[in-house]
C-alpha cells in the first residue's frame, strides 16, 4: 500500500474511532472497500485474516443488506476438549441413532456462560481483550477437573456443575461481562442459573431410559482442558430453519438462488406462502442473496453450523513457557493480532524507501467509488428526469464528464466520490514527500482509475509532463460485472476531451475489445500477468524509477 493511503486510512480510522489492529483492516481499505463494510466482513469471518474478509466481501457484492448497520450477536461458552469431548460426541451420535434427533443436537457440547448480546463491528477487538483479561484473572483458581453430576428429568438430561467449581466459572463469566461493559460498552448478562452441560432436551418421554443408559457410559471425571470460546451469529436468522445445500444449482430464473454444495440457507417457515410445492425461499449465508431454491437439493442443518468462531481461552495451570510460545505462534497463524509494533524510526523509513526504490512497479488502488457509498441506485439519485446530472450530496462529484451515449453509461463505470478524489490527492502528496521518482503511469480504462491517476499526477506536479497510458489488460475481473457484456467505458477521445492527459499513441497489451465478459479466474490471472509483463518490458532503463499503476 502506498504511504499516502496508509496516512489517509489512519486519519479516517481515527475520525471514526475505529479500534483494533490495522493489520487486518488496512488491506481491505487498500482494496477500495469502505470502512463500515470492511469491519462488517471482519466481524462476519471472526477477524481471522484479511483474505477471508476479502473473499466474504466479494461473495456479498450483491447482498442488499451489505450496507445495513446490523451487528453480530455474540455469546461465550465453556467447551470440553480431549477424551471427554470424544465421549460426548459419541453420545450425540448414538442418542440420535437410537432415539432420533432432539434439541441438544442443535449445538455442540458446551456450558453456557452468558446470553447472546450484540456488539458493534468496530468494537469486536474489545471482546477479545475482555476474554483474555477475565481468563487471566481466574486462571490460577480454575479447577483442574470440573466435577459433573448426571441429572435426569422427563424432558431434560445433562450434567450439573457442583457448587465450588461453579462459583469460579461464574466469577469468570461475571468478570468477562464487566470487562466487556467497560471496553466495548456492551451489556452482557452472565449465566446466573445452575451451570449445566446438556445431553438431551425435549425428547420423547419413552426415550428417557435409553438416553440415561447411554449417558452413564460417559466418564466425566477424565482429565479435560476446558476452553472458553467466543462465537457470533447473524441475529436476523435466529429463529429461521437452516438448510445445507447438497448439490449445485444454477438459477433458471432471476428470482432463484445459486447453490453450491455446502452452502447454508436460512429459511423462515412463516414466509413460504408464495412458493410452489418442492420449493422454498431463503437467504444464502455465503452471498446474502435471497431467492427461491429446490428443497430436495438441501438437507436439514443445525443453527450452530453457521456460527462463527472468534477467539478461545484455554484454562491450564501446566502451561510452560514453551507451550505459551507455541500458542502465540498458533494465534498468529490463525490471524489473531500480533503484538503491537513500535513506531517506525527514521532508519526504518529510509529502509522502506530503499525497498520501494528497488522495485520497478508501484501498484495503487483507485479511490472510493461513488456507488460504494450511495449503492447501486446512485445514478437515479443524481439524475434529473431529462437525464442531466446534479449533485444531491457533497460526497457526489462536482460534475461528470461528457459521454457520447449519455449519463446512463456511468451506471457500470462509476466515478470517484469526493472522498475518493481526496484519497487520490493524499496518495499523490505522500509520493511527493517520499522522493520516489515517477516516470510513467499505466491505468485501467475504468473512469475511477483514470481519475485516480490524474489526481496523483497533479499532486506530483507531473500532470502536464507524463501522459496516462490506458491499459485494458489491468481492468478488474469481468466476472464481477453484471450483465453479459463488459461495461461501456470511455474512449480515449472522450477522456482527452474531459481533460485527462491520456496517451493516444500507447499500444496496450490487451485492446479494450478483447475483454471477455464473465471470464474465468484463470483467464483473469493470465490477462493480468501478460499485461504486467508488457508494462515492465517497456519501462525505462533507470532501475530506480517507479511506475504507478492504478488498478481496478
Amino acid at each position: 500500500m502506498a504511504a499516502g493511503e496508509t496516512q489517509l486510512y489512519a486519519k479516517v480510522s481515527n475520525k471514526l474511532k475505529v479500534r483494533g489492529p490495522s493489520l487486518l483492516l488496512e488491506p481491505l481499505l487498500g482494496m477500495g472497500f469502505p470502512v463500515h463494510t470492511a469491519l462488517k466482513a471482519l466481524a462476519a469471518t471472526g477477524r481471522k485474516t484479511a483474505e477471508e474478509a476479502s473473499d466474504w466481501l466479494r461473495c456479498h457484492r450483491n447482498d442488499p443488506s451489505l450496507d445495513d448497520p446490523i451487528p453480530q450477536e455474540y455469546a461465550l461458552f465453556l467447551c470440553p476438549t480431549g477424551s471427554l469431548l470424544e465421549q460426548l460426541q459419541e453420545f450425540w451420535r448414538e442418542s440420535k441413532r437410537q432415539c432420533t434427533k432432539n434439541r441438544a443436537h442443535e449445538i455442540f457440547p458446551h456450558i453456557t456462560l452468558c446470553d447472546f448480546f450484540t456488539c458493534e463491528d468496530h468494537k469486536v477487538e474489545c471482546l477479545y481483550e475482555a476474554l483474555k483479561r477475565a481468563g487471566d484473572r481466574v486462571r490460577g483458581s480454575f479447577p483442574l477437573v470440573v466435577p459433573l453430576a448426571l441429572h435426569s428429568s422427563i424432558s431434560y438430561l445433562g450434567f450439573f456443575v457442583s457448587d465450588s467449581p461453579a462459583d469460579v466459572i461464574r466469577e469468570f463469566a461475571t468478570t468477562f461481562a464487566m470487562e466487556v461493559a467497560v471496553l466495548a460498552d456492551c451489556t452482557v448478562k452472565p449465566c446466573a442459573k445452575q451451570l449445566h452441560l446438556t445431553l438431551a432436551h425435549k425428547f420423547y418421554p419413552h426415550h428417557q431410559r435409553t438416553l440415561e443408559q447411554l449417558a452413564r457410559a460417559i466418564q466425566p471425571g477424565h482429565s479435560c482442558q476446558w476452553t472458553a470460546v467466543l462465537y457470533s451469529r447473524d441475529m436476523r436468522f435466529v429463529h429461521y430453519q437452516t438448510l445445507r445445500a447438497l448439490f449445485q444449482y444454477k438459477p433458471q430464473n432471476e428470482d432463484e438462488l445459486t447453490l453450491s454444495p455446502g452452502d447454508y440457507i436460512f429459511v423462515d417457515p412463516t414466509q413460504q406462502e408464495e412458493t410452489s410445492k418442492g420449493w422454498v425461499i431463503g437467504t444464502s449465508q455465503r452471498t446474502g442473496c435471497r431467492g427461491f431454491l429446490p428443497e430436495n437439493y438441501t438437507e436439514q442443518a443445525n443453527e450452530s453450523d453457521t456460527w462463527v468462531k472468534h477467539r478461545t481461552y484455554t484454562f491450564s495451570l501446566a502451561m510452560d513457557l514453551a507451550s505459551r510460545k507455541d500458542g502465540e505462534a498458533s494465534s498468529r497463524r490463525n490471524g489473531e493480532p500480533h503484538p503491537p509494533q513500535t513506531p517506525r524510526d527514521v532508519s526504518s523509513i529510509q529502509a522502506l524507501q530503499a525497498t520501494i526504490a528497488r522495485k520497478s512497479v508501484l501498484v495503487v488502488r483507485h479511490g472510493e467509488r461513488v456507488d460504494q457509498i450511495f449503492g447501486k441506485s446512485w445514478l437515479q439519485q443524481c439524475s434529473t428526469p431529462d437525464g442531466k446530472y446534479y449533485r444531491p450530496d457533497l460526497n457526489f462529484p462536482c460534475s461528470l464528464p461528457r459521454r457520447s451515449s449519455g449519463i446512463k453509461d456511468f451506471e457500470n463505470d462509476p466515478p470517484l466520490s469526493s472522498c475518493g478524489i481526496f484519497q487520490s490527492r493524499i496518495a499523490g502528496e505522500a509520493l511527493l514527500d517520499s522522493g520516489i521518482r515517477i516516470t510513467s503511469v499505466f491505468t485501467s480504462p475504468a473512469l475511477r482509475c483514470v481519475q485516480t491517476a490524474k489526481h496523483i499526477l497533479e499532486e506530483l506536479k507531473l500532470e502536464k509532463t507524463i501522459k496516462i497510458r490506458v491499459e485494458p489488460g489491468i481492468f478488474e475481473w469481468t466476472k464481477w460485472e453484471s450483465g453479459k457484456t463488459t461495461p461501456t467505458l470511455m474512449t480515449l477521445d472522450e477522456l482527452q476531451e474531459a481533460g485527462f492527459n491520456v496517451s493516444m499513441d500507447y499500444r496496450p497489451a490487451f485492446p479494450l475489445a478483447s475483454l471477455m465478459p464473465a471470464e474465468s479466474y484463470d483467464e483473469y490471472v493470465n490477462r493480468c500477468a501478460v499485461s504486467v509483463g508488457w508494462i515492465t518490458s517497456i519501462r525505462p532503463r533507470d532501475g530506480n524509477t517507479a511506475h504507478p499503476s492504478p488498478c481496478g
